[in-house]
């Protein structure tokens, strides 16, 4: 169940030089590990990818009624229908994207200190375990915006993006039958929240520009002592031994992932930023899915109900990477993101929450993201007609 327009195969090094993650290695692993999809006919494949095709382009103007925003169309054209396999690529080439010149960052802070074996080794290795990642985030993920697309040349991954929409075709299917939700509904669904990714990014230009600068003042701060990382490695095996022992019933904020495991105090100030933003898209997402309503799609409530318990992961082993990896975090943006959004447009209206976008500066910050009305104080939104 793939579309053609999703695939992005491996692709030379870039300008930087030698890759420090061999990314054909990578997508060849993960290609390898990704468990196969649903079992669908040919026709019912077909009309799949015809009705996610469809429903994207249906989601523009539900999304910019909702929030007021206003981006560049997409189009059919901006829409990639892709299978598990095409995901891994899509992902890799833009993790390359993305990672590729902040490892400059790195090389640059051990003084290109590295040895022969180290930069022999060590690209396979570190693809590996990418490779396992993709493979077992491509059958979690419904569809995701485009954020890096594949380098080309000497584009700059802080420039405009042309990113797509990638749908994931069989985890779409396999997540309608698994919650015994109305098909037509749920892919709707699912497009509005990737559109209005979307248009975040394409209404807000200064938006992606920012993200990258936070992601390279993440790098920035990293401590490449080898005795700190040894210390920190360390602390991060003991939170593998306690993400596998705590099992489905331990409280969901519970647990430290391995990223905050190996992170260092200036980390942590960096990636509170990142995670006050990426909730507040998330949540933004979230809350103009369900504000499309039931004129739209009428078993919104329900989609939203069944959806939310299957976040929530199941057995002890997904709960557990979940953990580990920190996507409970992640399910932790969603929740804050949405409460924020929805205690700010309670407050001043979509208009007034728009505000938000102005600049970084009227970013909410991670504490202000538990007391809307402290951003509504900051920032000075008022209500359009009050």
């Amino acid at each position: 169940m793939s579309d053609a327009a999703g695939a992005t195969g491996p692709r030379t090094p870039g300008p930087g030089g030698p890759d420090t993650v061999d990314w054909d290695l990578a997508v060849t692993t993960a290609e390898r590990l990704v468990r196969p999809g649903p079992a669908v006919t040919r026709d019912e494949a077909r009309a799949v990818v015809a009705d996610l095709h469809r429903h994207a382009v249906a989601a523009q103007r539900h999304v910019r009624d909702v929030t007021g925003l206003h981006a560049p169309a997409g189009g059919a054209s901006g829409v990639a229908v892709i299978d598990r396999p095409g995901w891994v690529r899509a992902n890799a080439a833009g993790f390359r994207t993305l990672l590729e010149p902040l490892a400059e960052v790195l090389k640059e802070k051990r003084g290109g200190r590295t040895s022969a074996l180290a930069q022999a080794v060590g690209p396979r290795v570190t693809a590996v375990e990418t490779g396992a990642l993709l493979a077992f985030l491509s059958g979690k993920v419904l569809g995701q915006y485009e954020l890096f697309p594949p380098w080309g040349g000497d584009a700059d991954p802080g420039a405009a993006p042309a990113g797509r929409l990638l749908l994931v075709a069989p985890n779409v299917v396999q997540a309608e039958r698994d919650m015994g939700v109305d098909p037509r509904d749920f892919r709707l669904w699912v497009c509005v929240h990737e559109e209005t990714h979307r248009v975040q990014f394409g209404a807000v230009p200064w938006l992606r520009t920012h993200l990258v600068g936070e992601v390279r003042a993440l790098v920035e701060a990293t401590d490449v002592d080898p005795a700190v990382l040894l210390r920190r490695l360390r602390t991060a095996a003991g939170a593998v031994g306690d993400a596998l022992r705590a099992g489905p019933e331990a409280a969901p904020d519970g647990g430290t992932s391995l990223l905050e495991a190996v992170q260092s105090p200036r980390q942590r100030e960096v990636l509170d930023r990142i995670t006050a933003l990426m909730s507040l898209l998330e949540g933004h997402a979230d809350v103009v899915m369900d504000a499309v309503g039931p004129a739209v799609i009428p078993s919104v409530a329900q989609i939203r109900e069944r959806f939310q318990r299957r976040r929530e992961g199941s057995g002890r082993l997904d709960v557990a990477l979940r953990r580990l990896l920190g996507l409970d975090a992640k399910m932790r943006q969603y929740r804050d993101g949405a409460r924020f959004v929805e205690g700010v447009v309670a407050r001043v209206g979509m208009d007034g929450f728009n505000t938000v976008w102005t600049s970084p500066e009227t970013l909410p910050t991670r504490a202000e993201l538990a007391d809307p009305a402290a951003w509504v104080a900051r920032t000075g939104p008022r209500r359009i007609g009050a």
